[in-house]
């Protein structure tokens, strides 16, 4: 079972946080071995969506985004730092959090469009999702990406 948050920053149980930055440290920096300030200014603004799952009695982070508002970094509100930890990969539970990061991401700002910066490798995986390429393919940290609009 899954245990939905969407919290705004402030709103977020400390233990909470530390875990979504540990794991946003763990998958972004050292796995993907990019060197870059994961910590940008824009956390503070967001929503964040977490999702929960116990296993072995044990609470753990299973997947994590977070929601930008229209006009906070572009045009259009934006899905970033979209992650599932190595631990619940090939669960499905990813496609599961963006499913409800759009959903609840509609519902915060109705009416607006979705962009989204994705690693160019993801970009069938979002175009599922009714997310189109509106750019080239270029570098961020080392890793080929791609902008999409939903």
């Amino acid at each position: 079972m899954i245990e939905w948050q969407w919290l705004a920053f402030e709103s977020i149980p400390r233990g909470d946080l530390y875990e979504v930055l540990r794991q946003r440290q763990e998958v972004f920096v050292l796995e993907q071995t990019c060197l870059y300030p994961d910590l940008d200014g824009h956390d503070q603004a967001a929503h964040h969506l977490m999702a929960w799952q116990t296993v072995a009695g044990e609470r753990r982070l299973a997947a994590y985004l977070r929601c930008l508002a229209p006009g906070a970094k572009y045009t259009e509100m934006s899905l970033g730092r979209i992650l599932t930890p190595a631990t619940a990969r090939g669960t499905g539970i990813g496609r599961q959090l963006v499913a409800e990061g759009i959903r609840r991401a509609e519902q915060q700002h109705p009416g607006h469009r979705i962009r989204i910066g994705a690693q160019q490798r993801l970009e069938a995986f979002y175009q599922s999702f009714g997310f189109a390429t509106i750019s080239d393919p270029y570098d961020e940290d080392g890793i080929p990406h791609i902008d999409m609009l939903r």
